[in-house]
């Protein structure tokens, strides 16, 4: 059970960092006010998508805190997907407010073949490292963005999900842009 904790929970902040949990999760809509004298329960919000990994094997170090997913890992979750050679995921367990614990992903450290896919862009290269915390994804290694029609390479991009800011840097940087 323990395993399958950390492995949802590992996955789910990875595939977070494409954006998905924002475009996939409803936004909160405020509930009328009172109708007739009686106040409207909230809806629950509708759970995420399942985090689905598929690889050719699976390693568990919980006292390293480690999970290791080898061989043509493919993580996909909505409709965003992560696919590299070797996916390494450190977990931490986190106490929360009411006293109980659970497992967050601290860092995720993918090489080899890495391509994320998301609705509005592809990006690849040799190597990525992603800080749920910080909400930072840095991806390296004859990097390649491509969105619709404009394409940008170099050798590290440096993302900061939280602001939409991306950063090309590491060397010579090239782009191809089309103009409406």
């Amino acid at each position: 059970m323990m395993h399958r904790l950390v492995l949802a929970a590992a996955a789910a902040a990875l595939l977070t960092v494409t954006g998905a949990t924002a475009a996939e999760t409803p936004a909160k809509k405020p509930e009328a006010a009172e109708t007739a004298g009686t106040k409207k329960a909230a809806k629950p919000a509708a759970p995420p998508p399942p985090v689905n990994i598929e690889a050719n094997e699976m390693e568990i170090l919980d006292a390293d805190k480690k999970a290791i997913f080898r061989g043509k890992v493919d993580a996909k979750r909505g409709d965003t997907t992560l696919k590299s050679d070797l996916l390494t995921v450190l977990y931490a367990e986190v106490k929360q407010p009411d006293g109980t614990t659970k497992t967050d992903a601290t860092d995720l450290d993918a090489k080899g073949n890495v391509t994320i896919v998301t609705p509005k862009e592809t990006i690849t290269g040799d190597w990525a490292k992603f800080n749920p915390q910080a909400n930072t994804l840095v991806v390296g290694g004859n990097v390649k963005l491509v969105q619709g029609a404009t394409v940008l390479t170099g050798p590290e991009l440096h993302a900061d999900l939280n602001t939409d800011r991306i950063e090309m840097k590491g060397g010579r940087v090239k782009g191809s842009f089309l103009p409406k």
